[in-house]
This record gives C-alpha cells, sequence and structure tokens, in this order.
C-alpha cells in the first residue's frame, strides 16, 4: 500500500481550510515561498568597482643573449654606466612589451615602477624565473650589477611603499595573461639586500598565460597589464628552464631539514632560464591625450 501523500503547505494568504487548489493559488504560493527565500541585497553589501584607470604607459625592450654573457659591469659602476653596457655582444632583439598602470588605485607601487623605467635601473637586467605556463619574474635585486641584477642606488630616494600592508591593495586577481604584479610572496631578492634599511621591493612579475594563476592572488599586488606585446610575453614564456630532477629535489628538501643555508641557495637556480634573456631598454611611453586613458577589468 503506498504510503500517504504529505499535506501541502499553505501560504497564509490561502484559506487552509480550503480543499481545491486552483492554477492562481499555486502560482501565488510558489512567488510568496521565492520571496520568502530570496535574499535581500543592501547597498552595504556591493562594493563599488576599483579603479583600474590606465595613468602611466612604460616599455620594457626584451633580448636574447646568443650564449651565456660575461658582463663587464662592475659593482661601483653607476646605474647610468651600467645601463650603457649591454650583457652580452650581438643580442637578438625579442620585441617590446608596453604596460599600462594603475595609477589612482596604487600610486605608490606605480609611480616606484614608472621612476625604476624612466631612470634605466631596470635596463640590462635579466628575466630570472621562468615558470612555464604561470609567469616569468624580473627585477631582482642583488648585491651587484655583474650578474645582470638590479642594484638601486641611494639617489633614487624611492619612497617606502606603504601599499604592501593595505588590504585593498590585493583585490585584482591574476586571472589572464598578460597581468603584471608586484613581487611578495615570489620574491627572491638576495637575503643581505633585503636586510638593508633602504630596502625597497621592486621585483615584479607577468603572467604568461593560457590560465590564470590563482596561487599569486591575495599575495601579490596586480598594478597593471600588458596593451602591446603579448607575443614577447609568449616568447619569452616559452624559453626553455632549468628543471632539477626528483632526487635533487629529495635532497634539497633534506638539507633544508637540516639548516643547510645552501639548499635555498640552490633552490634560486630552479625555473632559470637556460638562455639569457634580459631588459635591453625600458622607458615611459608619452600620450598625446592621456585622459583618453581606457579603463580595463
Amino acid at each position: 500500500m503506498a504510503s500517504p501523500l504529505s499535506p501541502i503547505p499553505f501560504p497564509p494568504f490561502l484559506s487552509s481550510s480550503s480543499t481545491t487548489l486552483t492554477r492562481r493559488s499555486l502560482l501565488l504560493s510558489s512567488s510568496f515561498s521565492t520571496a520568502l527565500n530570496t535574499p535581500s541585497l543592501s547597498s552595504s553589501s556591493l562594493s563599488p568597482p576599483l579603479d583600474t584607470t590606465i595613468t602611466d604607459r612604460v616599455f620594457l625592450d626584451f633580448s636574447l643573449c646568443p650564449t651565456y654573457f660575461r658582463s663587464t659591469v662592475t659593482n661601483t659602476s653607476t646605474t647610468a654606466a651600467a645601463a650603457d653596457t649591454p650583457l652580452c655582444t650581438d643580442p637578438t632583439p625579442l620585441g617590446r612589451i608596453v604596460l599600462g598602470l594603475y595609477g589612482n588605485l596604487l600610486p605608490l607601487t606605480v609611480s616606484t615602477f614608472k621612476l625604476m623605467c624612466t631612470s634605466s635601473s631596470y635596463k640590462n637586467t635579466l628575466v630570472h624565473k621562468v615558470f612555464p605556463g604561470q609567469f616569468f619574474q624580473a627585477g631582482r635585486q642583488g648585491r651587484s650589477r655583474e650578474y645582470g641584477e638590479v642594484h638601486l642606488l641611494p639617489a633614487l630616494d624611492l619612497p617606502l611603499n606603504t601599499e604592501t600592508v593595505d588590504s585593498k591593495a590585493f583585490l585584482l586577481r591574476h586571472s589572464r595573461a598578460g597581468v603584471v604584479s608586484l613581487c611578495l610572496s615570489e620574491n627572491d631578492d638576495d637575503d643581505e639586500v633585503k636586510l638593508g634599511s633602504d630596502y625597497r621591493n621592486v621585483e615584479f612579475l607577468i603572467t604568461t598565460g593560457p590560465g590564470p594563476c590563482p596561487q599569486l592572488d591575495n599575495n601579490n599586488i596586480v598594478f597593471g597589464t600588458v596593451l602591446e606585446g603579448l607575443d614577447v610575453v609568449t616568447a619569452i614564456a616559452s624559453i626553455p628552464t632549468y628543471k632539477p630532477s626528483e632526487r635533487i629535489r629529495l635532497l634539497n628538501d633534506l638539507a633544508e631539514f637540516f639548516g643547510d643555508e645552501r639548499a635555498q641557495k640552490g633552490r634560486t637556480l630552479w625555473n632559470r632560464p637556460l638562455k639569457t634573456v634580459y631588459i635591453s631598454d625600458c622607458g615611459e611611453v608619452q600620450v598625446t591625450k592621456p585622459s583618453m586613458s581606457p579603463t580595463l577589468p
């Protein structure tokens, strides 16, 4: 024998004594139930859109060395002298990347990056890490320009970037190729440089696609986007890198467990490009009508 059906609940505006349900009463009952279960959206729960207006444009030219470079730059060289000394002879140009920067949203991060470009501080420095299908890194600081590392001079007088501790600075996502981000969780500047009282983080990354990089979200600051040159981004992403074997990874983990400092130094070689790719020139792109800057999502 079939179990009895449970009675249909009536909304308050229908008589509970009624035994006949019309099509209209069923529709009213359904509408009433939907209205009760639909949460109301208050104006306070809707946050305003982020201001991603492009306020500044800079360019980065990339080149490839035919062999591993032997730089003639010395540690005592000035920034200007280092910028005028190429990392290798007969480099192959890869092309130019034009970046649009979100100066209204992140004024400190953008002004620092722009100054690094206009002062040629990034010029003749390496792309030191490439993660295939994810991103590449550049702008690593070291104790010497001799090895293609960024060496900041006190004359630059970069401001302290307080946006690195502001939660609002981490709202943009690494959702596609061509996202420009300040390296925080991925930063691998020289440890001795980080201990300096005048240390400023200028290392950056650019996502290469094809998909998003959610592991970078909430840990690095997105401050711009690639406007031109995604083909150059793809070319850099395709450069072969050093990938340690599983045995080397296990030995490195063991060395780190026992506190061997060489473990961390060894990991700096992982994902290094097997060809020398570097920033051969950089600067600001002058726009005739900057007020017509587009707004990107």
